[in-house]
This record gives C-alpha cells, structure tokens and sequence, in this order.
C-alpha cells in the first residue's frame, strides 16, 4: 500500500482500483473502526468572543510592566522647595506678634509673659511678641488700656501720640484719633511726646489733643472710671465724648447744629445707654432723638 492513501481514503480521493487494493491491507479493518468511533464524538462548545477575551486578558497579564520613574533631580526639586517651605513657616509663625483686640461694648483682659496685666477698652487693640518678649519688651497700642505692670518689670508702651516706659507701675494710656492722654495710678510713668520725655508720679496725667498739649486732670482713685463701667471727662471737647458713648453702646451718632468743639466734664454710664443720653445732653444744652440703633443729637434751636 502506498503512503498516501490513508489521506486520500479520508478525503474519499481514491480511485475503485486504489480502494480495493486499500482495503486488502491490515491496516483498513484498523482505520475504519477508529473513523466510525470518532464520528459519534463530539466536540466541546466553543465561543469565539470568549476565547479572544481570555487570550486577551492572559497576554496583559504576562506582559511586563514597565514604570515611569520621575528623574531624581526633579525629586531633589520637590524636596528642596517642601524644605524651604517649612522653615520660612518656621520662622514666620515664631516672629507673629500677638494681637489681641476689642469691639464696640466690649472689654477684655491680657496676661503678658511676665505676668503683667492689661485690661483692653471698647474698640482698642494690641501687639507684642511673645516669643521675643525678653528681648523686645514692647507693646503696640490703638485705642485705650490699663496697665498694671507687674513688681520688677518693664516695657514699654508705643502708641501713635507718644511712648510710655515704665517700671512697675499702674497706668491707663489712651490714644484715638488725635486724642492721647497717659494717667498714672501708681509708681513713676515716663511719656515721650514730640521728642520730650515728661515724668509722672501717681496721682498726675499727661493730655494731648490734636498734637497740643492741655492740662491733664489730677486723679484720686486707683483705677480709671471705664473700669468700673463709666467714662468719666474733665474739660475735653463733646467730639471724643460722643465717641466715647459710640464705642460703650455701639450705637451709631449722627450730630445736626451743635458745636463739637464745646467743652464737657461729666460722666456717662456705660452700661445704660438711655441714662448716658441723658448725662451727655443735659449739661450740653444739646437734645437727641434715639432710633433702634442710631442716635441723633442736634441743639434745642435747629428745626
């Protein structure tokens, strides 16, 4: 038997003469049972989608990853600007001052690093760094305080009108708007105005308005009247006065006809706003007129 015809009887390619010589051989009864058992076989299910998935799916699992590494001189970049960055933080948040300020109707009180004291008025603020407090022993004033300075110790105080040293003492400083006035309850105070240190012992003030200097008022008590929740003036012109009621009342003044300039000594409560009207406007032969939040005073002639 030839090679090729086991093929050709598969591919049903042999001629009557090739066949019956075919079938003559030992190996014909062999093929065909094995051909008539594979006919009955059958082959499993076969999805093509699948397949192409699965195959899919294994080549990206076996293809390597490959990792873009950022240059390690851009990592030195980063590293040197998050470093820069925090000890300029560093720096900055150990150099803030400490600020601590007061609304309209509002008190508060202070305790410095070396246990001095300061008690904030309405609407008045302060500055000092703690951090440097044993080398820069100075406070920044806007507004008015009272200082009560512990025994042995010293700073000093700057507001726009003067500075005030001092050396364990009490005092009340007070600087708005053109208006600076330094009294001493106890102790020595030094105030610098204008480039001119002046003394005070207890008892004596130091008064400035609009840059001139005016008699300041001889005190009698140990502490300013604001603190017992009343504003006390001597001879001080009707303009700071009605401010002074704005920031203890937070009501709002508006003024019609009358003189500003005048001159008032009195005392207003701070804590009852209808009683301060009255305490202002009496002695000032001036009327008001209150409205929710907002006051007016005008003279008793204007229309």
């Amino acid at each position: 038997m030839q090679e090729n015809y086991l093929a050709k009887w598969l591919n049903n390619e042999l001629s009557e003469e090739e066949l019956a010589e075919f079938k003559k051989s030992d190996e014909y009864t062999t093929y065909r049972k094995i051909l008539e058992a594979s006919g009955t076989l059958e082959g499993p299910d076969f999805n093509m989608d699948q397949a192409f998935t699965a195959l899919k799916n294994k080549r990206e699992l076996e293809t390597p990853k490959v990792v873009q590494l950022h240059p390690f001189r851009k990592f030195l970049r980063v590293a040197a600007a998050i470093a820069v960055l925090m000890v300029t933080s560093y720096f900055y948040l150990n150099s803030l001052d400490e600020n601590v300020s007061t609304q309209f109707a509002e008190n508060k009180e202070v305790v410095l690093p070396d246990n001095s004291e300061i008690v904030l008025n309405a609407d008045s603020e302060i500055s000092y760094s703690e951090k440097a407090w044993d080398k820069e022993r100075n406070i920044a004033l806007r507004g008015e305080a009272f200082f009560k300075v512990a025994k042995g110790k010293r700073f000093t105080v700057s507001t726009d009108g003067g500075t005030v040293a001092v050396l364990g003492t009490q005092f009340n400083v007070e600087n708005r708007n053109g208006f600076f006035e330094v009294t001493c309850y106890e102790g020595l105070v030094s105030v610098t105005f204008n480039g001119k240190e002046t003394k005070l012992p207890a008892g004596d003030s130091f008064l400035a308005i609009n840059g001139k200097i005016a008699k300041g008022k001889v005190v009698d008590i140990s502490y300013p009247s604001w603190m017992s929740d009343e504003s006390s003036f001597k001879s001080i012109p009707l303009q700071y006065v009605l401010d002074e009621f704005e920031r203890q009342h937070n009501i709002t003044v508006e003024t019609k006809n009358i003189d500003l300039n005048q001159l008032y000594t009195g005392t207003f409560s701070n804590t009852n706003a209808d009683l301060a009207l009255q305490s202002i406007s009496v002695p000032s032969q001036i009327k008001f007129k209150l409205e929710g939040n907002k006051v007016l005073f005008y003279a008793e002639n204007a229309p």
